[in-house]
């Protein structure tokens, strides 16, 4: 059973993230973040889409990603994460970091239940898409766990009314592998090109959901 519970020992574990967390909120006194936009969360893959405001810009985005996070630890910050902004569609990547440290695929299904569950709370009904578990050159042996994460986290999607967008079919090779077309040099984070194949996966869900 996957339980984050915000007091007692638990919470030390999530103490690297508290900085992150509270710059979301000084960079929202700041500069108040758009109202009705889409919400971007989720791990590196999410933080570093640099282009995403220029990606989408027929509606406001807010990015919250936070690099090398975890989906419990999504979990754990929900409410810092999701309650402020009343988003009109959420978009998230996470569960690759979640399996390099570790974690089976049913943790990770888990997790990701108890998150959509968490946003819910926070955000309502409002259009919520779950990119899968991308394959990573850098990950390779972790192929196999990723494809079962993926296929136990879409039917997971599905009981819970997440739409959940396949970007780990189109960014294989011929070989059945990571194509390294898709990469940055570190073989693991996304390219300009990688981030165009996911800003159309993206697109066309929104334009299917009727906000753009």
């Amino acid at each position: 059973m996957f339980d984050v519970s915000p007091s007692g020992g638990q919470a030390a574990e999530f103490l690297e993230w508290q900085s992150e967390i509270a710059a979301f909120a000084a960079i929202d006194r700041l500069d108040p973040a758009p109202a009705d936009a889409v919400l971007f969360v989720g791990s590196s893959s999410i933080r570093l889409w640099h282009t995403l405001a220029a990606d989408i810009p027929e509606l406001p985005t807010i990015n919250r990603g936070f690099g090398g996070s975890e989906i419990a630890d999504s979990v754990y910050f929900a409410e810092q994460l999701v309650g402020p902004y009343r988003p009109r569609a959420i978009v998230m990547y996470a569960g690759g970091n979640d399996l390099a440290e570790g974690k089976s695929p049913e943790q990770v299904r888990d997790a990701f239940g108890v998150f959509v569950t968490r946003v819910r709370r926070w955000a309502g009904e409002v259009p919520f898409a779950y990119l899968s578990i991308k394959p990573n050159l850098s990950r390779r042996r972790q192929l196999s766990r990723i494809r079962e994460t993926n296929a136990l986290i879409r039917v997971c999607a599905q009981e819970c009314g997440v739409d959940y967008l396949d970007i780990h079919t189109p960014m294989l090779g011929a070989d059945g592998e990571a194509d390294p077309r898709w990469f940055d040099e570190d073989g693991l984070h996304l390219n300009p090109e990688g981030y165009a194949l996911w800003t159309d996966v993206v697109r066309d869900w929104l334009a299917r959901r009727g906000l753009v």
